[in-house]
This record gives structure tokens, sequence and C-alpha cells, in this order.
């Protein structure tokens, strides 16, 4: 991951989506923030694998990786982390008769996702973000 695709990258762009209006994205930015922010913590979850303890799991299912999560970061963060997704997951397709997240939903699940990244200190791509 490079330049703007970076898990902070994406996280800052979902952030900005849900607390800017604009009437152009009216009805958009909430499922554009959810798919950047669930971009992110895919990307987080992959870099996590890629240079962490178990460097296999990058090349495994989603599911998979956050299963294993929870032998490595523990039940607590990785419940988080599992829940985020699940509910990005869901955001980011469109439901009959289903309400779009609304952005203090999707700032939740964005903060669960920083929290990841910076207790994950194993992101040493990832820089100074």
């Amino acid at each position: 991951m490079t330049g703007g695709s970076t898990p902070a990258a994406l996280l800052e762009a979902a952030r900005d989506m849900c607390q800017r209006s604009d009437a152009a994205t009216a009805g958009m930015w909430p499922r554009a923030a959810a798919l950047l922010a669930r971009q992110a913590i895919e990307g987080a979850v992959d870099l996590y694998w890629a240079t962490g303890p178990a460097p296999v799991l990058a090349d495994c299912s989603m599911r998979t990786q956050l299963i294993c999560l929870t032998e490595i970061a523990g039940p607590d963060l990785a419940g988080i982390v599992s829940s985020s997704w699940a509910s990005l997951s869901s955001a980011c397709h469109v439901h009959p008769y289903e309400l779009a997240p609304t952005g203090s939903e999707l700032l939740g699940w964005i903060d669960a996702v920083e929290k990841f990244c910076s207790t994950a200190k194993l992101l040493p791509t990832s820089g100074s973000e």
C-alpha cells in the first residue's frame, strides 16, 4: 500500500466525508465513507498479518483473518475490529428498506479502525501515520 491507499489515508478520507456536508454528495457519502473505512480496515489487517505474527494469514479470507485475530490480539480488540468490519461491509451495500448509516455510526467505526491501527503498532510500513 502506498500513497493514498494506506489505512491512515483511507480513514482520513472517510472521516472527511462524514464531517463535511456537500450538496453534491448528498445521499452518496455514507456508503462511500463506509467503503473507504472498510478498505482501511482490510488493509490494516492484511498489513498486520504480513508484517507481524503470521504472514501466511494475509492470503486468507478476511473472515478467517478476523477469527485468527482473536487469538493474537485478544478478544476485546478483535471483537471491535470484527464487528466494525461486518457493519461496514453491510453499510457498503444498498438494501431495500434500510437507511444508510449515520455520520455518528460511521465515525464510531472509523474510530474502531484507528484504535486497531494504533494498538497494532506492528505496521512499520505505515511510517508516521
